[in-house]
């Protein structure tokens, strides 16, 4: 695909935003916050930095994009429907009975999915493993991982940093989504996480920090990445929670729980606003 300027980015971003919020109150069920939060980093990979082509979902050279924390699928979905992958219309079957869009994504439900993601903490054993092989195969691709910052409570993540670590994959580039909130709280209450940089630094990882709502970080810090030899990349992407609705912003709250009608109406409000 055809790398779209930043302005053409950030109005992609507002429409992935509005189809979200529609997909989760048609579904009456779903996450809001952790989504809402994603859009500019899925946006960035999916028009502007991914390999990718939705007219050749399987195309052997794409780069390959692994969502760890499935239950922000909302969002992969409406960017998945964007760019072309499948009807935006189907964003309204979310979690309904049959769909292909169920409320954890799976590999070969749609075009585009590139790992079954449910419980949390294996997506970046998957993504090591997918970048192993292209290592093997004499691959150029690049695999890239998205990651909660809830799911560094896991030891399977801790694991999977020491491996790839240790092996220096460094095809691999990681995101983590540095939101702050989880379930049932703020993160640093329920579990304190910090200082992640330090720890991933600590298991030979390049780390660098972002603003994760900032289209050009991001496209810069994946260049950066793609130079980096002998290490797997970590970026700590600094995340609003519930980013473009006021009443969901930095409220965990809103992690596991679809607008009503009248919040759903609301936040469209906003989001039309923003963008005239």
């Amino acid at each position: 695909m055809k790398q779209y300027s930043l302005q053409q980015l950030e109005i992609k971003a507002n429409e992935i935003r509005q189809s979200i919020i529609t997909m989760l109150l048609e579904a009456k069920s779903g996450h809001s916050a952790g989504p809402l939060g994603m859009v500019e980093i899925f946006t960035a990979l999916y028009f502007s930095i991914l390999r990718h082509d939705p007219k050749n979902p399987l195309l052997p050279e794409r780069d390959r994009l692994v969502l760890s924390h499935g239950h922000i699928c909302p969002v992969l979905y409406a960017t998945l429907a964007h760019a072309g992958y499948f009807p935006i219309e189907e964003l309204l079957t979310l979690r309904k009975l049959n769909t292909r869009l169920q409320g954890h994504p799976h590999r070969g439900s749609v075009p585009g999915i590139e790992n079954t993601s449910g419980p949390l903490g294996q997506g970046l054993s998957q993504a090591i493993g997918m970048a192993l092989a292209a290592r093997f195969d004499k691959k150029k691709h690049t695999i890239y991982c998205l990651t909660s910052d809830g799911e560094q409570n896991e030891g399977q993540i801790w694991e999977a940093v020491m491996l790839a670590g240790k092996y220096k994959i460094d095809n691999l580039t990681a995101f983590l989504d540095r939101n702050n909130i989880q379930i049932d709280g703020n993160t640093e209450d329920i579990m304190p996480l910090e200082s992640l940089r330090a720890k991933y630094e600590a298991f030979n990882w390049h780390v660098i920090e972002i603003d994760g709502h900032n289209f050009q970080q991001i496209i810069d810090a994946c260049n950066t990445a793609k130079a980096i030899v002998e290490k797997p990349v970590m970026i700590i992407a600094h995340t609003i929670p519930g980013k473009g609705v006021d009443f969901m912003e930095y409220k965990y709250e809103w992690h596991g729980k679809p607008p009503n009608k009248e919040e759903a109406a609301l936040a469209l409000a906003q989001l039309q606003k923003a963008h005239g």
